[in-house]
């Protein structure tokens, strides 16, 4: 097994009985500043009138936009804790599946600033994301 699929292997299996199981939130791919994500838009993630809830999407971006900063830091010495998050939500879905890529695009010696970028299965842009991470001391 390579480094990378040991990686996301240690990923999926830290969230498993989390909101990513009940969201069906996979990890799929990463790298040195960026980590990718899928979830499918189905009853579960939908409000009453069968779209796509924003809630939803907005966990799918945070649970991508956190651990891009933890692959970026040593961990044995910082945490990382969300302190400020946007999400513009730019189209409705019904079904199929979803892929969030977050990159760092600021990477400070305490913050780090997020975007994860949330495509449907044509790629198109469903919402932009920005998450602020705070680096913290253990």
């Amino acid at each position: 097994m390579t480094e990378k699929e040991t990686k996301l292997q240690a990923l999926n299996n830290m969230c498993k009985n989390t909101l990513n199981t009940t969201l069906q939130i996979t990890y799929t791919d990463l790298g040195d500043d960026f980590l990718v994500a899928t979830m499918p838009v189905n009853e579960r993630v939908h409000q009453p009138d069968g779209i796509l809830n924003g809630g939803a999407t907005m966990a799918l971006a945070e649970t991508v936009g956190s651990p891009t900063s933890m692959l970026a830091i040593n961990l044995e010495k910082y945490t990382v804790r969300g302190i400020e998050f946007t999400a513009n939500h730019l189209r409705s879905v019904k079904s199929g599946m979803l892929t969030a890529t977050g990159k760092i695009i600021h990477k400070g010696k305490t913050i780090h600033l997020v975007e994860i970028k949330i495509v449907d299965d044509r790629g198109r842009l469903i919402s932009l994301c920005k998450l602020t991470n705070y680096i913290i001391a253990r």
